[in-house]
């Protein structure tokens, strides 16, 4: 199957790092469907890729993080695009930094899981029949190393999200080791930012989403953990097809 005749699906395509990983598929000559409540991202997100692929571009206005909605837009993704040959989630790989256990309510604490673990688990359970059965077909789940240390004071909620996202991919891992699908998972352990935004030893969304795109491209590996902890573990990807 030629890159030109997969239909990729990007979970979260609209956030930092999910631009960077669409931009990188169209560029590779994926068709690319991304689904957001935020039209205004969608139409940034447009205005972000190459314009040579725009057109490979498709984008909807839906609800991915609830079960109905989810449902809902998957039709409409459907009768846009026929069919989805690889799913990459984002959705897991998220920030936030609202202060120390103490000063927060349980209502903050159900919308950190939410954004982190129901979201990625809805998305999962509604899409991912759309690719299981197909040796050819992959689904990449991108998420943080929040989940396995406190980053720094203030992000204890992020550390609980993010674990739990991690046991996630876990349990899929171990509970479905026959499943034809590739089914993998890129566990960054450093910051992500656009150029403008860059910090010390962080990842620039643009590599990061290189690097992704050729894993999804090269579809060599399954039920496997990919962790990147700086800029240079994205080369080996990128020249050697590993990290």
């Amino acid at each position: 199957m030629s890159n030109a005749d997969r239909v990729a699906l990007a979970l979260g395509g609209a956030g930092t790092v999910g631009s960077g990983i669409v931009k990188a598929l169209l560029d590779k000559g994926f068709k690319v469907a991304v689904i957001s409540r935020d039209n205004s991202r969608l139409e940034k997100l447009r205005g972000f890729v190459s314009p040579s692929t725009r057109d490979n571009l498709t984008t909807l206005v839906g609800n991915v993080g609830s079960e109905e909605g989810a449902e809902v837009v998957k039709q409409t993704l459907l009768k846009s695009v026929g069919k989805v040959t690889d799913i990459v989630s984002s959705l897991g790989f998220s920030w936030w930094q609202g202060g120390p256990p103490h000063t927060q309510t349980l209502k903050e604490l159900h919308w950190v899981i939410e954004t982190l673990l129901f979201s990625t688990f809805v998305s999962w359970k509604v899409f991912f029949p759309l690719v299981r059965d197909d040796p050819n077909c992959t689904y990449t789940f991108i998420t943080g190393g929040a989940g396995e240390k406190l980053l720094m004071p203030g992000t204890g909620f992020l550390t609980v999200g993010a674990a739990s996202t991690l046991a996630f991919c876990q349990v899929l891992r171990e509970e479905y080791p026959e499943v034809p699908c590739k089914l993998n998972q890129v566990k960054i352990n450093t910051g992500v930012a656009p150029p403008e935004r860059m910090a010390p030893g962080y990842l620039n969304h643009l590599d990061l989403g290189e690097a992704v795109a050729t894993l999804v491209e090269r579809k060599s590996s399954s039920h496997t953990v990919f962790p990147v902890n700086c800029p240079a573990d994205l080369k080996h990807v990128i020249l050697e097809g590993n990290l």
